[in-house]
């Protein structure tokens, strides 16, 4: 590696020890500061929010200390990510520890601070396809049906479908979208792919890549719709009343994206009607969900806490990817996962 300046590090979140040295390793003149004492109470393992901690004056002081002098910051600001701009006055790059960030950036005006911001695209891949293959598996295959006979005791022989051969739409081609639709593909499930008009990308494991304009067109002939893209101003409401009731009877929806993706409302009555066969949701139009949301008691849904990308290996792989662009940062290389304000993500 060729010279480089020195570089000091802050840690925003609960990071193992191990991968705090390992991150202090890759590299000369790096300083890294983390002060686990300072930060949100993790609740669960790799939980990059947690429960804040209520800091002394003492404590207080001694994390905008810390924040003040970050040139790098893994993770946001835990105290005041939107006072970033003024209490990081040599902050240059943020590395966060989600995909979905737009809303975030939006919400805390980070989206306008100037600063390098990347996600974690592509971390959560793996399991939020497991995930996705989960529920469409789960209706597929009849279990809601299999659960109130084994409550009942009751034995009767029936026939399910079969997966292969079925019709997924996948919307969202990025990261997320392209390893769903490589493990659907991989089943001998006909995937087609709903992306932006005008962006070419590889995709080995689509067999019809349609544009907004053909979504509600190719809706009626899908077994499940499975949501991956990211929130933007184009995606809200991308799937709202008129859309639902373009789908088959057995048709399954998935949702790995965002709540506000979809009219929860409208999926909601479509599935107590049952118009549709199921939906398996990890993410709502408000979280956590309500306790008196209807969508709790539905035999035909499968609620998940936002936690379907959330596996134990989850630092591990964030901090390989930091240490990647560290170094890439570190020689004035690109940057993998670099937000774009524009976009929004």
């Amino acid at each position: 590696m060729s010279k480089v300046p020195p570089c000091t590090i802050v840690i925003g979140s609960f990071l193992e020890p191990e991968l705090v040295e390992r991150i202090s390793a890759s590299g000369p003149g790096l300083r890294v500061c983390y002060r686990p004492e300072l930060l949100p109470v993790p609740r669960y393992a790799c939980d990059h929010g947690g429960s804040p901690r209520e800091l002394s004056p003492e404590q207080l002081s001694r994390w905008e200390e810390t924040v003040a002098q970050a040139d790098v910051f893994f993770d946001f600001d835990w105290l005041d990510p939107a006072g970033m701009p003024g209490r990081c006055p040599g902050l240059k790059w943020i590395q966060a520890t989600s995909a979905g960030i737009g809303a975030f950036m939006q919400r805390t005006g980070l989206d306008r601070s100037g600063f390098v911001v990347t996600t974690a695209g592509g971390i959560h891949a793996v399991p939020l396809a497991e995930f996705a293959l989960t529920g469409v598996l789960y209706f597929v295959k009849g279990m809601p049906v299999l659960g109130r006979w084994q409550h009942d005791h009751h034995w009767e022989r029936y026939t399910t479908l079969q997966l292969s051969g079925l019709r997924v739409l996948v919307v969202g081609l990025g990261g997320i979208g392209r390893r769903v639709a490589g493990v659907f593909a991989g089943l001998g499930v006909e995937v087609w792919g709903l992306e932006r008009a005008g962006v070419s990308r590889d995709l080995p494991f689509v067999d019809r890549v349609i544009t907004r304009d053909g979504l509600d067109a190719a809706l009626p002939s899908i077994d499940a719709l499975i949501l991956c893209c990211p929130l933007t101003p184009e995606t809200e409401g991308l799937i709202g009343t008129d859309q639902i009731a373009l789908l088959g009877p057995r048709a399954v929806v998935v949702n790995i994206s965002r709540g506000q993706v979809i009219d929860q409302a409208a999926l909601l009555e479509a599935l107590q009607a049952r118009r549709i066969g199921g939906a398996c949701l990890d993410v709502f139009a408000e979280e956590p969900l309500p306790v008196d949301s209807p969508l709790w008691d539905l035999d035909n849904v499968i609620v998940s806490p936002h936690s379907a990308s959330t596996v134990a290996s989850e630092n591990a792989a964030l901090a390989e990817l930091f240490i990647d662009n560290l170094n890439r940062f570190r020689q004035d290389q690109p940057l993998r996962n670099r937000y774009d304000p524009a976009a929004g993500y």
